[in-house]
């Protein structure tokens, strides 16, 4: 049975074929520390690691590579971003469509150290109302913290229009792009976003372990970790200088290196050739599932903007059972659960169920949708 993937939006495979090759052949050839040596194989790892930025600056439209902090996942961004910039008495706005990475360091500063949380609202298919956003905003308001796109509706929040809001109030806007980096056109400097938090492994087809955040020049942090960087050693202090601030302890230098290889593929491909192939696939895939009786699909209706994912309840099953049987009787990977956006579903009204989530890249065809659609429309009741 040949295996169908469509989990892309919690981890993208196949890899481009560099990127695993790219990583084998570094650490036979390299095992050295970067920054913690002026031999040759620690220069080589430093190179590799800088490469690795260089990329994702010309992906981010960032005009200094150096403000782009190299950590293990979108997670710590996020709680760099969150737990370093917002302080006691500060007022932060996020909306009801956040993954947890975004609602749990929020949560964790609203408890510990009395930063005020307002959650905005969505309409049941992921719309953010602009004019609720305006009214959420306070004296005290420092932060807007929200997602790219909802990873369980599927829906692309309007970020330039919200980025404008928050500059003619001097807020600042950190953007969580776990299921738009590399699938969507991202410039940080036209889209007005003063950071932003992604994942290595996911539409950057890197590794898992990576992952990083994009900090604007102005905006210093507090770092979230404390210790070696290579630089300034004698100082009892962190670092001030980016990027050594906010990198503490080792790099994963042979997943950076991957990183580099994913990124540089998603640039010699362009955004926009992966966005219009996902999008075609995503298309086909949603009328497909609303042709079948007892499907319900969540999130934007056909034809209105999404991301690479669609998820769904089918009427009278489990949909951990629907996709335990999709895995076992037609070997098709997809996600069921309540894939770490509990305000998510409420919104969708699906707390009781959870969702069925299937999800493509730039690997996916045309023929494996049409398998995952076949499989559904013939699929017996239980």
């Amino acid at each position: 049975m040949e295996q169908v993937y469509l989990d892309w939006a919690a981890s993208s495979w196949p890899k481009p074929t560099g990127v695993a090759q790219a990583m084998v052949d570094f650490m036979g050839a390299n095992g050295a520390n970067p920054g913690r040596g002026g031999h040759r194989q620690a220069m080589t790892a430093s190179r590799a690691i800088y490469e690795c930025r260089v990329e994702l600056a010309k992906l981010f439209h960032v005009d200094r590579p150096t403000d782009i902090a190299l950590l293990s996942s979108a997670t710590e961004a996020l709680n760099l971003a969150i737990k370093g910039f917002l302080k006691p008495g500060d007022h932060v706005i996020s909306t009801e469509l956040e993954h947890n990475s975004v609602r749990r360091p929020l949560e964790w500063v609203r408890v510990n150290q009395q930063v005020e949380v307002t959650y905005v609202g969505a309409s049941r298919n992921g719309t953010i109302d602009l004019q609720e956003v305006s009214k959420a905003f306070r004296p005290t308001t420092k932060l807007f913290a929200c997602s790219h796109a909802s990873n369980l509706l599927g829906s692309v929040v309007p970020i330039a229009k919200i980025a404008e809001m928050c500059s003619e109030r001097g807020v600042k806007l950190l953007v969580d792009a776990a299921q738009t980096a590399g699938s969507f056109p991202i410039d940080v400097n036209a889209m007005g976003i003063d950071m932003l938090a992604f994942p290595g492994h996911k539409g950057l087809l890197g590794p898992q372990g990576t992952g990083g955040l994009y900090i604007h020049p102005e905006i210093e942090l507090e770092p979230l970790l404390h210790g070696g960087t290579g630089s300034n050693s004698e100082e009892v202090g962190q670092p001030t200088v980016r990027p050594e601030r906010y990198e503490a302890g080792t790099r994963n230098t042979p997943g950076l290196v991957g990183l580099k290889e994913g990124v540089r593929f998603v640039n010699t491909e362009t955004v926009a050739s992966i966005r219009a192939h996902e999008s075609k696939l995503i298309r086909r895939m949603q009328e497909g599932l609303e042709a079948i009786p007892g499907i319900c699909c969540l999130g934007p209706n056909r034809g209105e903007e999404r991301a690479s994912l669609l998820a769904f309840v089918r009427k009278g099953e489990d949909p951990a059972v629907t996709a335990h049987r999709l895995d076992r009787e037609y070997g098709i990977a997809v996600r069921a659960g309540y894939h770490c956006s509990p305000l998510g579903h409420q919104t969708a009204g699906t707390t009781e169920t959870g969702a069925v989530r299937s999800s493509v890249g730039y690997a996916t065809t045309t023929e494996q949708v049409d398998t995952f659609l076949e499989a559904i429309r013939t699929m017996p009741a239980k």
